[in-house]
């Protein structure tokens, strides 16, 4: 099942900001579609968000995050200078983005950038420059991801801030030795795999949170039923096995979650995440997800 292009994120976040000047719409779009085209490059067809369908220099697992970034994350704080720079150079550019901020990292003269409704970047000291990916430092032991911590802290802080009542939970038995943020789709395969994995998953001690990912528009109708029903957990059952479900509209927070996965680079469905930040996974079976965030 190939990943569509991300086909709503402006539509998408849109809603979420009413209040947002609409003459903003088209340059924040020309931004968002070249960051987000970049990023679908480097995916392997399927719905599977794996970390090992990318392609990279240095594979994730083997390289060990940089300590001393996560103090920067921590302590060191925004440069405002950086920041202002790359709002002027992003408007000049026609590009009305609104940039949160911008971190030191252990590569001299670069930055992590935060931005509204944008996967997190970085950037350089006079804010022209916009680059995605990895950055490995070697020469000095084994490969350090700087920009592991970074992206973790990120999304650490993201999760942390969405309210229970708006996902949809499915408990550990027993002693919760582990909690999981899984980015879903109710049509993905992968997916349904994942799901169908359920009760071992939660019998091996997992707490499996689940957000809303819908990855095309036919699927957002059934997304948004779901978080709508009186029973989430039997609506999300039903629709893993292929059930058409259905429930009355309502205020639900499925078009934020999207906006909050693609700000956190999810592009495709399962996006597995832990309470930490670290995305695990894509589809894992469940004895690889314990192992993955230390359950066994």
């Amino acid at each position: 099942m190939p990943l569509s292009p991300f086909f709503s994120l402006r539509k998408s976040t849109a809603k979420l900001s009413k209040n947002k000047p609409a003459k903003n719409k088209f340059a924040r779009n020309k931004l968002s579609h070249v960051m987000m085209s970049a990023l679908l490059v480097v995916v392997a067809a399927g719905c599977s968000n794996n970390a090992a369908d990318a392609t990279s220099i240095v594979n994730s697992a083997q390289a060990k995050t940089s300590p001393s970034t996560a103090t920067n994350t921590a302590s060191a704080g925004s440069d405002a200078a950086v920041v202002k720079a790359l709002q002027a150079n992003l408007k000049i550019s026609g590009i009305e983005e609104s940039i949160i901020s911008a971190v030191p990292t252990d590569m001299d003269g670069i930055y992590w950038v935060t931005a509204e409704d944008l996967p997190a970047f970085f950037t350089d000291k006079s804010g022209k420059h916009i680059i995605q990916g990895q950055i490995i430092a070697v020469g000095q032991g084994e490969p350090v991801d700087i920009s592991g911590a970074l992206v973790a802290n990120t999304a650490q802080e993201a999760l942390k801030s969405v309210d229970k009542k708006d996902m949809v939970i499915y408990p550990a038995k027993g002693v919760t030795k582990s909690v999981v943020y899984a980015f879903t789709d109710a049509d993905c395969g992968y997916c349904r795999k994942l799901h169908a994995e359920m009760d071992d998953i939660n019998a091996r001690g997992i707490e499996v949170r689940y957000l809303a990912w819908p990855r095309s528009q036919e699927t957002i109708p059934k997304m948004e039923a779901i978080w709508c029903s009186e029973d989430r957990n039997a609506a999300m059952d039903q629709a893993k096995i292929g059930a058409n479900v259905q429930a009355p509209s309502c205020s639900n927070p499925v078009q934020e979650q999207m906006a909050l996965g693609a700000s956190l680079g999810v592009r495709g469905t399962p996006a597995i995440f832990t309470e930490s930040g670290q995305q695990v996974g894509g589809y894992l079976p469940a004895a690889q997800l314990a192992q993955a965030v230390g359950a066994n």
